[in-house]
């Protein structure tokens, strides 16, 4: 496990250049606004992007990843990247479909994950899934300050980093690997008071116990569905199957501004909510049920809107 001064930008970073080298041919799914992110951080890194574009609000095309890996005989494809939880639009996807599909074919590429928004809070199996690189950031479920990436990469991970061409220094595994032999944590300066907070998180996680701590988020997240529905209004996600249990994104009619929702909430009740953003800007807002929240919070949130 590996812990970055920075955000989830700087995770995806890691993720790639200590496993792939430029050129490498990948799949990788858009989704939404942080798909698209990542996406782009992977073109410009100088990686071959086979991209999967799915419309915002439906999940990943894992009907199309079957067929990509089941035509790669030669096995070009040297990694699968996933946002597991798109908080563009509120969609989760599914990993072990995932993994299922690279297992069948027998397929030998990586399996990258991003799990800023829903490591600590969605069901999550690292090891069940076959997951090689899955990668975090404070400032979600772990309910920390902003600035700190976290990654954790399988043996077949540290392994592929023996090989992987791609520039990099201050993200560089290798680095990390051998202060660890040396009895040490960090090779460069650590933010203690990130440390300090992320022990009395898990502290925090650990008391409740991390099934709890997914079923409160499920129920959270089922309120709030709920309320959205009573309002008259939907859910951006279009499928149940992809509901997310850590961010609702609610679609507004279309003489709204959905921003103007936003900014009312914040000026007149203190109250933060996500703005939409590129395709669905000014369409939808999001309210975010991660992390240190529990029911009277949101049933707090809910009478205000």
């Amino acid at each position: 496990m590996f812990f970055f001064l920075g955000t989830g930008t700087g995770a995806w970073e890691s993720a790639l250049t200590n496993t792939l080298s430029p050129g490498d041919r990948i799949v990788s799914f858009l989704i939404g606004q942080f798909s698209l992110l990542w996406i782009d951080q992977q073109q410009r890194l100088n990686f071959n992007v086979d991209v999967v574009e799915s419309d915002w609000g439906q999940g990943a095309n894992l009907d199309v990843l079957a067929s990509k890996i089941a035509e790669d005989k030669e096995h070009t494809i040297k990694a699968i990247c996933i946002v597991h939880n798109e908080t563009a639009t509120g969609v989760t996807n599914n990993l072990a479909t995932v993994r299922k599909i690279l297992d069948h074919y027998q397929h030998p590429a990586l399996f990258l994950v991003d799990g800023v928004s829903s490591i600590c809070a969605l069901d999550f199996r690292m090891d069940e899934w076959g997951i090689d690189v899955a990668l975090t950031g404070s400032q979600k479920a772990l309910s920390l300050p902003t600035g700190m990436g976290i990654i954790c990469a399988s043996p077949k991970a540290l392994e592929a980093t023996k090989t992987a061409k791609s520039v990099r220094v201050f993200f560089d595994w290798n680095d990390y690997l051998k202060f660890y032999k040396m009895g040490t944590y960090w090779p460069y300066t650590p933010s203690i008071q990130l440390l300090y907070g992320l022990r009395a998180a898990l502290d925090l996680i650990f008391e409740e116990g991390l099934d709890n701590v997914i079923a409160r988020h499920g129920r959270l997240a089922k309120a709030t569905r709920l309320a959205v529905e009573a309002w008259g209004l939907k859910n951006c996600t279009q499928k149940e199957e992809w509901f997310s249990d850590t961010v609702t994104a609610v679609v507004v009619p279309p003489y709204i501004d959905s921003s103007e929702i936003v900014k009312r909430a914040w000026k007149r009740y203190n109250l933060s909510l996500g703005l939409g953003l590129n395709k669905v800007a000014g369409k939808v807002f999001r309210i975010g049920h991660l992390g240190n929240l529990n029911e009277v919070r949101l049933l707090c949130y809910m009478f205000l809107h």
